[in-house]
């Protein structure tokens, strides 16, 4: 299982990063970005109350039931076991963080989810993977910039890394060249403002062009 979401992930190179999206407006956005291309979605939790963290859930289960697989849904900024959990539950395919914590990627492995924590340097992301990370996220990237991932896929070609963070349109395929083999995109390509206003098409012709980008 965990397998084909990881060629999913990989093959599809984007994920969208969904944060502070209601639950009731999560089907409309997760239409619009599967209409442009692309098909990995991650909802984050917010750490701030638990009545945000359900929301979190609520809006994983409205993907899974309403897309099926024609999306593959991930849980993000996820900083526990008991998340990892509650996550799986609801649907989740794959656990992202911004950070390296080992109970949390073992934890993520027994589920057989994909398991992607944050990392910046190298000795974080060599402990990542040797905890059974599948991809490490280089967190934040675009603060690094793409000879900063370069560098540090000379010595770890052997981890997969994704570059996450500060990554927009213009620069999405500058990472991909360095040698991460996907990125995740938040606000540029998920933005709150147009999904109030229900500009779905305009969220999908933004999937459009970064899609365009990573396979040019």
């Amino acid at each position: 299982m965990s397998q084909t979401v990881l060629n999913k992930i990989i093959e599809g190179k984007i994920v969208a990063i969904v944060r502070g999206i209601p639950s009731t407006k999560i089907l409309g956005l997760a239409a619009a970005l599967e209409k442009g291309g692309v098909n990995c979605i991650e909802v984050t939790f917010d750490q701030s109350s638990e009545e945000k963290a359900r929301d979190t859930l609520a809006a994983i289960r409205t993907i899974k039931e309403g897309l099926g697989d024609k999306v593959c849904v991930g849980a993000g900024t996820v900083m526990s076991v008991e998340q990892v959990r509650q996550a799986a539950e609801a649907g989740a395919e794959y656990m992202i963080s911004p950070n390296v914590d080992e109970e949390v990627i073992r934890e993520t492995k027994r589920l057989d989810k994909v398991s992607i924590p944050g990392a910046m340097t190298p000795t974080e992301a060599a402990f990542a993977y040797k905890c059974g990370a599948d991809i490490v996220k280089l967190f934040p990237a675009g603060l690094l910039g793409a000879a900063y991932i370069k560098a540090v896929k000379a010595p770890l070609k052997h981890i997969p890394v994704t570059a996450v963070g500060n990554v927009n349109v213009d620069n999405c395929a500058e990472f991909i060249k360095a040698g991460a083999v996907g990125v995740g995109v938040g606000g540029s390509l998920v933005s709150a403002k147009l999904v109030d206003e229900g500009k779905f098409d305009e969220i999908t012709a933004t999937a459009q062009a970064y899609v365009a980008a990573l396979r040019g």
